[in-house]
């Protein structure tokens, strides 16, 4: 059999497909098989580059090849597709993730600890939380508003309802009282489950160096931090705070030709999560800190007085990501004398 050198496999549920290759790219074995043989078949392969797409599962998988010696490289979906060809498959899309590991310049995705991806459930069982709470909030006021009960919306509190509830003088009947009442309890079940995500999350940041480095930031809290620890690469692959931004999509996309630049809005290619806290943490200091205008002579008095709010928290959530990289790669505090920022 001809020395393979490069493995492309396609992740399923049940069943992987295989495209092993040479040293010149040529196929050698193309094969179909269940999970419970993959570890097996590979490690009757010589040590080589695996290569896969980052997609669910595929973090625990590289852990599990890199411990039989193979050199595990994920690539971003998007960047396998130009190479699929005609007809999509899993033999097909195997190959292809074969060819586009091929290229040199191809770009890859640090493959996660189990300590990140346990972080990163964390967080996001805290978002989870999160949505199914304002989702019972908001269908029980869309329920009482049913009634001709209204209750106004925007407010964080429960015991609006529970005075409504608990009022015998207004119309409602026993059965609308009784199913409140259920969503009242499972509305505040669920608070108290996020709260305690809250103080795990806390509690976390508090241990972490880099993640007290990184709440001296205006507009970083702990949850920020976290999510950067659990989702963002070692800040030493990007050659500079920029880059970081650019990965974040915090940058103009291009669409530029014949030297001539032409920039649009905010590409919103990279890592969603940390964007959105970042893009909030600014508009917090928007809010407290820009209030009539800002401080006279810094960076964010200057963006309000010609930029619309959203524009600037943009603006602003960029400058923290670049300042975010700055910490993490000298390992110090921010320090802001002469209000650069705000």
């Amino acid at each position: 059999m001809e020395a393979i050198t490069i493995v492309g496999v396609d992740l399923a549920k049940s069943v992987f497909q295989v495209h092993t290759a040479n040293s010149d790219g040529r196929a050698v074995i193309r094969k179909r098989l269940p999970r419970t043989r993959f570890l097996s078949f590979m490690s009757q392969i010589k040590p080589c580059v695996v290569a896969m797409e980052a997609c669910a599962t595929s973090h625990h998988w590289a852990r599990e090849l890199t411990s039989l010696g193979h050199n595990v490289r994920l690539i971003p979906p998007i960047y396998v597709k130009p190479f699929v060809k005609r007809q999509k498959n899993d033999a097909n899309d195997a190959e292809a993730i074969v060819e586009a590991a091929l290229r040199p310049a191809m770009r890859t995705v640090p493959v996660k600890s189990p300590e990140q991806q346990a972080l990163a459930m964390l967080f996001r069982t805290r978002e989870l939380l999160l949505t199914q709470k304002t989702q019972l909030v908001n269908a029980l006021r869309a329920h009482l508003a049913e009634h001709g009960v209204i209750v106004a919306g925007g407010r964080r509190s429960i015991d609006p309802f529970i005075r409504i509830l608990d009022d015998v003088t207004n119309t409602l009947s026993h059965v609308v009282r009784k199913v409140g009442a259920i969503y009242l309890d499972r509305i505040a079940r669920t608070a108290g489950e996020i709260e305690d995500l809250e103080r795990q999350i806390d509690e976390h940041a508090k241990e972490q160096e880099m993640a007290q480095r990184l709440r001296t930031i205006p507009g970083v809290g702990p949850v920020t931090a976290m999510a950067i620890e659990a989702f963002a690469p070692a800040m030493e692959s990007f050659a500079r705070g920029r880059d970081f931004s650019a990965w974040l999509g915090l940058v103009p996309r291009q669409h530029s030709s014949g030297g001539k630049q032409r920039l649009g809005r905010t590409s919103k290619m990279g890592q969603r999560d940390i964007r959105r806290l970042l893009i909030s943490g600014a508009m917090s200091i928007i809010h407290w800190r820009g209030r009539n205008g800002g401080k006279p002579g810094s960076w964010l008095a200057r963006m309000l007085a010609c930029k619309s709010r959203m524009l600037t928290a943009i603006a602003l959530a960029n400058k923290l990501a670049r300042v975010i990289w700055a910490i993490m790669t000298r390992k110090d505090v921010y320090r802001d004398p002469a209000g650069a920022i705000c």
